[in-house]
């Protein structure tokens, strides 16, 4: 049977995956794309060698992408998701009846293309009315915006590459101008296993823009670490409060999850202050 070597450049160990069929593989101009398909994992997008999806498991991921920093604002009508070209992100934006428009920021248009395709549960919602597509760099699309916006949602490849626009203070600052009094932004921020340093350089970087940061994890099996960490801020509001009813069709959120999805403080403050040893 063929093998699938994932590339991660971030991992000190390397997946790998039967292929019982190679679905697709092209190239956009922006990156390799391919789609393979697995006996466990079922279908999986992969992009430049790295796994961003498997129809297994991808609900762990988008759902907190999305629901933690989406319940903890009161009323979330005006949303960006930058990235996540597979459509999974919009798909849990579209679950919050308080949205009114979902801005889709996707610099690669092949990605959403090939996920409508072999993905059609993941991108169900990117044609709805409410999303509103660009095909464009993320960090320009919200360096022309100025106070628009209630949630800020980033869902990027990993942080090297044209990703790298997106995690830096002139980017948060661009983000925190484009929110609303209200507003709060998400992005992941790699694994507290094996990117622990990289965690804590976004932290310590959003920290230099937004007054309130914040750290949540999650359990994701097929990236690299598993241990997945998404680094949030608020212009306010404290983001480990739930303010609304939550969404009822979720498969791994919920609100006893948020609640215990952040970082005890004192585990929190340890990784901070540098004192975590692994």
């Amino acid at each position: 049977m063929i093998k699938f070597f994932e590339k991660d450049p971030y991992s000190p160990i390397q997946y790998v995956y039967d292929v019982e069929k190679v679905l697709y593989k092209g190239k956009s101009p922006f990156q390799d794309i391919m789609v393979i398909e697995n006996s466990y994992f079922g279908k999986i997008l992969i992009l430049d060698g790295v796994v961003q999806l498997t129809e297994k498991d991808e609900f762990f991921y988008h759902e907190m992408l999305v629901h933690v920093i989406m319940h903890s604002h009161p009323e979330p009508k005006r949303v960006v998701v930058i990235g996540g070209g597979d459509g999974g992100a919009v798909r849990e934006v579209l679950k919050h009846e308080t949205v009114e428009r979902i801005y889709f920021v996707e610099i690669d248009r092949e990605v959403t293309e090939i996920s409508k395709r072999f993905f059609p549960t993941v991108s169900s919602g990117v044609d709805d009315p409410k999303v509103e597509i660009h095909n464009m760099d993320g960090a320009e699309f919200i360096k022309s915006r100025t106070e628009e916006f209630d949630v800020v949602i980033v869902d990027s490849t990993d942080i090297i590459g044209f990703a790298k626009s997106l995690f830096t203070v002139e980017f948060f600052k661009a983000v925190k101008e484009s929110l609303r009094d209200r507003g709060m932004f998400v992005t992941l921020s790699e694994s507290l296993h094996f990117h622990k340093d990289m965690v804590v350089n976004v932290q310590e970087t959003m920290r230099l823009v937004f007054p309130i940061v914040d750290l949540y994890t999650t359990p994701i099996a097929t990236y690299a670490g598993n241990w997945w960490t998404f680094s949030c801020a608020s212009l306010s509001l404290d983001l480990r409060q739930i303010r609304r009813e939550c969404v009822k069709d979720t498969r791994y959120y919920s609100e006893e999850i948020h609640q215990q999805a952040f970082l005890p403080l004192s585990l929190y403050k340890k990784l901070m202050n540098k004192e975590l040893e692994w």
